[in-house]
């Protein structure tokens, strides 16, 4: 990309966050950004977090779901979060920072969970989007499929799964992967999520292994 084109992609940017309701209120709660509000309404229809859960966040940073999961699970709770960028600590949040397509760092997270049965895992994970969709599919079913397997090693019995997912080739595939270990699933388009975007965030309850 020029500088010219990232100059101007990166003044439309800043456009859209300045105008943008949902980047204020997160900034007037203290939420590092407005993916705070995603999680906030699939609490409110699932009602999936409570205290003393034990929470893993793929894909955490800048924070905001890290943030509100931990006030959820409160003190006797236990939220382990992990991303390529860095991110602020944030109190009773244990953060490792890395690429969790990097095998050493998947097994890092690993070694610091030793053991640990989880509630729910959950993943904001995407990648760079270049806005070529045979491109971006594959690296985000990758991403997915990722969290996927780390759900079938650390989560409990009728454990949760909630991961940011986009339709296209590959989903259909992981979809049923998904159905055979879970006794519901479900997708949800929160109201937060912009109109443009392609995401949407797939719920699944219920983990059994086989």
């Amino acid at each position: 990309m020029s500088r010219k084109k990232r100059s101007s992609s990166q003044r439309k940017w800043l456009k859209r966050q300045l105008a943008d309701p949902y980047v204020k209120k997160a900034n007037e709660l203290g939420y590092p950004s407005r993916a705070v509000f995603k999680l906030m309404e699939i609490q409110e229809k699932e009602r999936l977090f409570k205290k003393g859960m034990s929470i893993l966040d793929l894909g955490a940073a800048p924070g905001s779901w890290s943030k509100v999961v931990s006030e959820w699970v409160g003190d006797d709770g236990s939220v382990y979060s992990l991303d390529i960028l860095p991110m602020q600590e944030i109190p009773g949040v244990h953060f490792i920072q890395g690429d969790f397509t990097d095998e050493n760092v998947y097994l890092e997270l690993l070694r610091v969970l030793e053991g640990t049965q989880l509630d729910l895992v959950i993943s904001d994970m995407a990648p760079n989007m270049s806005g070529i969709r045979t491109v971006d599919q594959p690296k985000s079913m990758l991403l997915v499929e990722m969290a996927f397997d780390i759900c079938k090693k650390v989560l409990k019995q009728e454990g949760a799964f909630i991961v940011k997912v986009f339709q296209g080739e590959g989903f259909e595939a992981f979809l049923r992967q998904v159905k055979a270990h879970f006794s519901t699933v479900k997708l949800r388009k929160p109201v937060s999520s912009r109109a443009a975007s392609r995401e949407q965030y797939l719920i699944a309850k219920g983990f059994h292994l086989s």
